[in-house]
């Protein structure tokens, strides 16, 4: 088989050539490319600029500015392709990447589920952004919604990506969905102690408190009576329902009882023997 040197040079000529003339188009293209890219995210920043004052619209701002970038991108790629290439039509970018075929749609398939699941959590908004929630084992508060998956930095600083899906079909628990909420704890008490009397000293030392709410009011329930000891329940609204505010009233709240008890054991009729402050677990709704 001989090679013809000059067939091969020619060839080649005819390639340069064609290429050095579509120079123009493909710089065109480019700039049209950049054009799109550029308004896309312009887009985005005005959608999420316009309704970061609304805190309740903030999501469908965010899903609005990314479908949109998303849509100007995409199409800057087709008019820059179609004045690049000769003879392109966006059929045949569908053709070349398969995007019709089974194979394609299986390997994309948990993609898509988690891009609509984040569409779907963005428009319908069962918590935003700064929320604090809960799903399955994790707890924190939503640092970023994305189309794929929601950030959640949980309360001593890690970052949990989570994909939308997940939080889309199993239950998640929004613990700052409402502007109060109830904390209870409960605390045994030896049998005989005066219940009356232990109920008062207990509502007069926390009624006061600051992270305390007068509206709703304060409460204390007999809930339980064993043979050797009864339990009561403090029940009480804080407000704001965040994590901080939850720990830091429950501390308060406790070190006051704590010291009321002790200081007036007489008053709240409670053995001498149980000066220390009784077991308790706590519990928060």
């Amino acid at each position: 088989m001989n090679f013809d040197f000059g067939e091969a040079y020619a060839g080649l000529h005819t390639l340069i050539t064609q290429f050095t003339e579509r120079l123009p188009y493909m710089g065109i293209a480019l700039i049209v490319f950049i054009v799109f890219y550029v308004v896309g995210v312009i887009l985005k920043r005005l959608a999420a600029r316009f309704t970061l004052r609304t805190r309740r619209h903030r999501s469908v701002g965010i899903v609005l500015g990314r479908l949109g970038q998303g849509i100007l991108v995409l199409l800057g790629l087709l008019i820059a392709l179609v004045i690049a290439v000769p003879g392109f039509t966006p059929g045949q970018l569908v053709s070349v990447l398969g995007l019709s075929s089974v194979a394609i749609g299986f390997a994309f398939r948990d993609i898509l589920q988690n891009f609509l699941s984040g569409v779907l959590l963005l428009l319908s908004e069962p918590f935003r952004i700064g929320d604090q929630i809960k799903s399955g084992d994790y707890e924190g508060t939503v640092e970023n919604i994305e189309t794929r998956a929601t950030s959640i930095v949980t309360y001593d600083g890690r970052r949990i990506v989570m994909p939308n899906a997940t939080l889309f079909v199993n239950p998640v628990t929004v613990k700052t969905a409402n502007q109060k909420r109830r904390l209870e704890y409960d605390m045994k008490l030896p049998r005989d102690t005066d219940i009356a009397r232990i109920k008062h000293l207990i509502l007069r030392t926390i009624t006061p408190l600051p992270h305390v709410l007068d509206d709703p009011s304060p409460d204390v329930l007999l809930v339980g009576l064993g043979d050797n000891d009864v339990t009561l329940r403090m029940r009480w609204w804080i407000q704001p329902p965040r994590h901080f505010e939850l720990q830091r009233g429950l501390d308060t709240v406790l070190t006051h009882v704590r010291e009321a008890m002790r200081a007036a054991p007489a008053r709240a009729a409670a053995p001498p023997q149980s000066t220390a402050p009784p077991q308790s677990t706590a519990k928060q709704g």
